[in-house]
Parts: C-alpha cells; sequence; structure tokens
C-alpha cells in the first residue's frame, strides 16, 4: 500500500480539502464487493483489479460532510429496518471519511468512554460496566459503512486502522461494537472479536436482534505488529495484512498529536 502522511492543517485544490483535514492518502490496486457492513445478502469477500485509486481519510468537520456521510450510512443499513442515519457532532466522538476523489466512499464514528457513555450503553450498560469495573477503557465503533462498488480491503483496513489510533489516544484499552447477528462471523473472522453478552432486540430498529462484539486491543497491535502493511504478501486471511504497518502507525500518530 503506497501512502502520504499529509499535515492535518494543510489544503490543496481538491474540493473536498477545502472542507476536510486530510489525515494519510493511500494508493489501493483492489476492489472488495459487499464488504461489511453489507447488505441484506451477507459480508462475503471478493477482489477484482481494478487499477490504483487515491483514498484521503479526513475527519468530518462540516455539517455537509456529516450529511454526505449519513446517506451513505442510510444507503448500507436501509435493509435493517433502522431509522435515517444522521451523523452528528459530539463531544465524545468523532466521525472519520474515506474519499476517493470528492465521493465519501466509507465512514465510521468513533466513541470514547465518558460520562457521556456509550451508544452500546443503551442495550449493554451491564456488559461494558464489567470492562469498566476491571479497569479498562472502552472505545465504541459505530456507522461503520463502505461503498459497495467503491470500497476495498485498503478502505475498511485503513480507516479501522485511524480509528484504533484515535482510540489509543484516548487511552483506550478495548473497542465494542454493536452488529446484527449475522455479521458475527465476519467481524470474528476479520478482526478477532468476540460476543459479548446475549442477543437483545433492538428498540431503535423495529426491536431487530443486536449483538455486542469486543475485542481487547492487544489483539489488535499484536496483529499489526505481525502483518500490518504486508497485503496479499502473507498467508493471514484476515484484514489486518491491509491495516498500515507498525512504522506508519507510528507517523500517523505523531501527526495526529501534532494537531491537537
Amino acid at each position: 500500500m503506497a501512502l502520504n502522511l499529509h499535515g492535518l492543517t494543510g489544503r490543496s485544490k481538491n474540493v473536498a480539502d477545502e472542507f476536510e483535514r486530510t489525515i494519510i492518502s493511500f494508493e489501493s490496486p483492489y476492489r472488495l464487493k459487499d464488504l461489511c457492513p453489507p447488505v441484506a445478502s451477507g459480508p462475503e469477500v471478493s477482489e477484482e483489479n481494478m487499477g490504483e485509486k487515491q483514498f484521503k481519510i479526513r475527519f468530518a468537520q462540516s455539517e455537509d460532510a456529516l450529511y454526505s456521510a449519513s446517506l451513505l450510512v442510510q444507503k448500507r443499513y436501509a435493509w435493517r429496518g433502522l431509522p435515517k442515519a444522521k451523523l452528528k457532532r459530539y463531544p465524545n466522538r468523532v466521525t472519520l471519511l474515506t474519499y476517493l476523489g470528492d465521493r465519501i466512499v466509507g465512514t465510521v464514528t468513533v466513541g470514547y468512554d465518558s460520562e457521556e457513555g456509550l451508544f452500546a450503553d443503551d442495550l449493554y450498560k451491564t456488559e461494558i460496566d464489567s470492562l469498566r469495573a476491571q479497569g479498562r477503557c472502552v472505545g465504541e465503533l459505530g456507522k461503520l459503512a463502505i461503498d459497495e462498488e467503491l470500497g476495498n480491503k485498503q478502505v475498511l483496513g485503513a480507516i479501522i486502522h485511524i480509528a484504533y489510533i484515535y482510540g489509543l489516544m484516548h487511552e483506550c484499552t478495548d473497542a465494542v461494537i454493536e452488529i446484527v447477528p449475522r455479521h458475527k462471523a465476519f467481524y470474528e473472522r476479520m478482526l478477532g472479536f468476540k460476543q459479548l453478552g446475549e442477543e437483545l432486540p433492538n428498540p431503535k430498529a423495529s426491536n431487530a436482534p443486536a449483538l455486542l462484539m469486543h475485542l481487547p486491543l492487544e489483539y489488535m497491535a499484536q496483529k499489526i505488529t505481525e502483518v500490518g502493511g504486508k497485503g496479499s504478501t502473507v498467508k493471514d486471511r484476515s484484514l489486518y495484512p491491509y491495516f498500515f504497518s507498525l512504522h506508519d502507525q507510528q507517523g500517523i500518530m505523531e501527526r495526529l498529536r501534532q494537531s491537537v
């Protein structure tokens, strides 16, 4: 994966750069279809070569960017019967966006624990409190959506890796994500998440079933050290070879710290 680190306060002539701070850009030679969170057919993974593409990951700072990201989330989650997504700013959350040109092709919202709590507390406060009681600092992934036409392994791996780095900067030790049960195998196989708690009806989604998945970030750190940045050169069927390398992670973290 070829990549470039960017100063977070810099601007370019690209239209999207006029309202977003670029964290990092990278080139990808692959396309990934039916990427999680998928449509109802399920999270099957397949690749096809589509030539190098330049992607950029940015923080969502404007209302226009949040609105565009909301449309992508709505498109990818509509089959679940969820109410229309409307991404907003929160004191303990940040939304990351992946652009291909001026088009948003990936988004995830990252939350870290605070007095306001986490979205997953609505259904799984008991389970999350058990982690808190152990002295763990819990971060949360939410509204994860990848464009099914233009998304790829590097897009998903990169945006989750940036979310992980952001969590580390807020001293998170664990990650949780609330999913639909049919995606459980995907998160287990591709990222190493494990189920925490029982399946519960989600009142916000017409009582559709929900599961809470949990991942100690020590596991993610180990996988990044072992295979991060190696792509298809290693025989590892998880998503971690499509994360950045540990060396690149250190550079990204330093730039993020300088922007604070």
